[in-house]
């Protein structure tokens, strides 16, 4: 490890940031690959493969090959779809986490997808959020809420979000009464995985045992990010800094090791995020009210990857924008599971 934190003189200035692809639809999640190729999540029901020279090519979830009976018709697209959080399966397919589906999704690179899990204990699993692939070839899955329209669930006493964990065994959930989950990630060796809870304003870490179960919840960082505090996603690099987005106030944070916070980016309307903090806290929070947020580089900022052959270029997604921001980092992420996957 570096001897001093590579953030601790580190300034993000505009001049810094440049973008990549156009005409994207929502771009929430993006993956990274060592060829340069970049995956992002797409609102018109698939993801955008953006190639190192960019070049750029949609694909569009189908319903694998087959005849429904029900209906008398073929399957070939999904109705509702809403991609949210990405993950590479070993075999390179794509895991989608649904947002409009309330599914988790595996969909080929051509398109075809199927079903993996839209039940948990025999109930449907609520708004699917994110998904993440270890080292074991667990999934885990995060639910932000069990409410159907995802909006209800904006109010700072609501903790019905959970965690799932898939594997061989099946579907568990091994985290519960979470407010509003939204992305997890592990530490390098996989000792512990962090949470975000987006309207509790903070991120939570729990230690994993060999079962691969949950244990000892514990705040990390402090009990809340400040004003303006929806964190979103979160990326490791290899100093143990944890990247992250405030999605509503358009911040890009960092946590020290020591759980220091650092705010590296504000791109934020301050007047319009305190209306939406005041309406927040008192449980009236409107469309209207959230909407007149979300400015910047990557309005709503959504989340955080590393890229680029050393993985020290770093890619912002967000839900508003219609391109990516990406920039040099002064210390190199911590490298994906997939990142050294063949396929």
């Amino acid at each position: 490890m570096l001897k001093s934190n590579p953030l601790k003189d580190f300034t993000l200035e505009p001049e810094m940031i440049k973008t990549i692809g156009e005409d994207l639809q929502r771009p929430e999640c993006i993956l990274a690959e060592k060829d340069g190729s970049l995956w992002a999540a797409d609102a018109r029901g698939g993801v955008m493969h953006i190639k190192g020279d960019g070049s750029q090519t949609i694909i569009t979830q189908k319903h694998e090959a087959g005849f429904d009976h029900a209906t008398n018709k073929v399957n070939r697209f999904f109705e509702g779809t809403l991609p949210n959080g990405l993950a590479f399966a070993r075999n390179g397919d794509i895991l989608i986490s649904n947002f409009g589906t309330d599914c988790l999704e595996v969909m080929k690179r051509t398109g075809e997808t199927k079903v993996l899990m839209d039940t948990v204990d025999g109930k449907k699993i609520g708004k699917v959020n994110f998904v993440l692939r270890d080292s074991k070839d667990r999934l885990w899955i995060t639910v932000t809420t069990r409410l159907t329209n995802w909006l209800d669930a904006l109010v700072p006493d609501l903790d019905d979000g959970y965690i799932i964990r898939f594997d061989e065994r099946g579907a568990h959930i091994v985290a519960d009464g979470l407010h509003f989950t939204n992305e997890v990630r592990f530490d390098k060796n996989e000792e512990y995985m962090y949470v975000v809870e987006t309207t509790g304003g903070r991120i939570l870490r729990y230690k994993v045992d060999a079962n691969g179960d949950l244990h000892n919840k514990e705040i990390f960082g402090p009990s809340s990010l400040g004003p303006g505090a929806y964190p979103d996603g979160i990326a490791f690099d290899s100093y143990g800094n944890l990247w992250g987005t405030m999605v509503y106030s358009d911040k890009l944070f960092a946590l020290t090791p020591d759980g220091e916070l650092k705010i590296l980016l504000d791109e934020g309307d301050s007047e319009k995020v305190k209306k939406l903090d005041e309406a927040f806290f008192e449980k009236r929070v409107t469309n209207e009210i959230l909407f007149e947020t979300g400015r910047g580089i990557a309005p709503w900022m959504a989340s955080v990857t590393f890229g680029g052959p050393d993985l020290s270029t770093i890619y912002i997604g967000c839900l508003r924008g219609n391109t990516i921001p990406f920039f040099r980092s002064p210390v190199a992420g911590l490298p994906m599971v997939h990142w050294n996957d063949r396929y």
